[in-house]
């Protein structure tokens, strides 16, 4: 295979927003397990670790729907300045609350919530923009790259989380993130006016019930759209992990800082990879099958994780976790954002933030109940069996996914 530069590189307008997000990534990821492990410094609880699940996911079910309205009729990119504006705040109070000794679990779970409120409208907007910077034959590749962009990030953020608490301090972490965020401002700035199809709006107001309620149907009609969505819920809401690390590395495989730092990063290293073979790949055959193999591989790969009490084994259970959900997402979005229309996309994608943004903070925060009663290793064990039972069960309810080879057309 020779490699060549991807061919969505070579839009100006979203080569900018993947560098941008590429930066952003690594400063979000690094906080992401900074904020794990000290939750972990403040208390011994698994079900406190479980608690940043709930608050990051109760803001997305309240605002996500708005989000997805408020990006289908306002400028994309003004909205997107607004929450990174809001992102650098809150990473910034963190640094300066733990600077001065003033930190306690609840300035961690409110900042993250008010976190959780502005992603609410920020993915959508970034999602629902990236159509519009390229042809829609290179959007494949697009979500390719994001997704390296994603896991790379991800990768070199936990594994610098590790190493900056070890020899800085968790503040560092909170203002190298604060930093980092400014990238996105200057891609969004740099990229200038994007042309976008608005949504009609009813009354003075960008969002209205019909607006939503118009998302909604537009879901519920395309079963394939539907179904995948389904299926990232189960997934990670059975196979979530995260939240549970800190008690894995320090107590279950015994390494510290720079070792929880690079489990943290193991499954971004698996998706990083994958996204970059991916990125190569021009065409993908059997998308439903390839889909619904990636994620029993998932779950399976969970099962291992769970039932490790050795480093290296967890490193490349988790690493090839991380290559699974890439493949699946991939297939995912690729999916969604070829089958919607421009003008209903932003509220599509604030849907389907609800699934593949709760499913994984819902079942962080049954993870740590269930790890709460029973231990860390049976949370992760059944929720690897739960996951490969899910996608049975969605499966058997919508052959037509199994059977999705790429067309247009339900």
């Amino acid at each position: 295979m020779n490699l060549h530069i991807p061919p969505a590189l070579t839009h100006r307008r979203f080569r900018l927003l993947w560098i941008g997000l590429f930066v952003s990534v690594a400063g979000s990821r690094m906080q992401f397990w900074a904020i794990l492990w000290h939750i972990r410094e403040l208390t011994d609880q698994p079900i406190a670790l479980g608690g940043i699940g709930l608050v990051r996911v109760l803001p997305i079910l309240v605002f996500s729907l708005v989000g997805g309205a408020v990006a289908d009729t306002i400028d994309r990119r003004r909205v997107m300045f607004v929450t990174q504006s809001f992102l650098i705040g809150t990473a910034a109070i963190l640094g300066w609350l733990t600077l001065s000794g003033q930190i306690a679990i609840w300035n961690i779970y409110l900042l993250t919530a008010i976190e959780a409120v502005a992603s609410s409208f920020d993915l959508p907007a970034r999602q629902a923009l990236t159509p519009n910077l390229l042809p829609p034959k290179d959007l494949p590749n697009a979500f390719s790259l994001q997704s390296m962009a994603f896991t790379v990030g991800a990768i070199v953020g936990p594994a610098l989380s590790g190493i900056v608490i070890a020899t800085g301090g968790l503040s560092w972490v909170y203002w190298i993130n604060a930093i980092t965020y400014l990238a996105l401002i200057w891609a969004i700035v740099r990229i200038g006016p994007v042309e976008q199809q608005v949504a009609e709006r009813r009354g003075r107001s960008p969002v209205s019930l019909d607006s939503i309620q118009e998302g909604v149907q537009f879901i519920l009609s395309r079963p394939i759209i539907f179904s995948s969505m389904l299926l990232d819920f189960f997934a990670t809401f059975f196979s979530s992990a995260n939240a549970l690390l800190p008690i894995f590395a320090r107590d279950i495989l015994m390494v510290g800082e720079q070792g929880y730092g690079w489990l943290a990063a193991a499954q971004s290293v698996g998706a990083g990879l994958t996204a970059v073979i991916m990125s190569q790949v021009d065409d993908i055959p059997k998308q439903g099958k390839i889909l619904l193999g990636a994620v029993v591989s998932y779950g399976a790969w969970t099962l291992v994780f769970g039932v490790s009490n050795f480093f290296w084994l967890s490193f490349l259970a988790l690493a090839m976790m991380g290559a699974s959900d890439t493949v699946s997402m991939i297939i995912r979005n690729t999916i969604r954002q070829l089958r919607t229309p421009d003008q209903i996309r932003g509220r599509m994608t604030s849907i389907n933030q609800i699934f593949f943004m709760g499913g994984p903070q819902l079942g962080e925060l049954e993870a740590g109940l269930v790890a709460q009663f029973f231990g860390a290793p049976i949370a992760v064990i059944t929720g690897g069996i739960g996951c490969i039972l899910a996608v049975a069960g969605i499966g058997k309810k919508w052959p037509q996914l199994w059977h999705y080879e790429g067309e247009d057309e339900d």
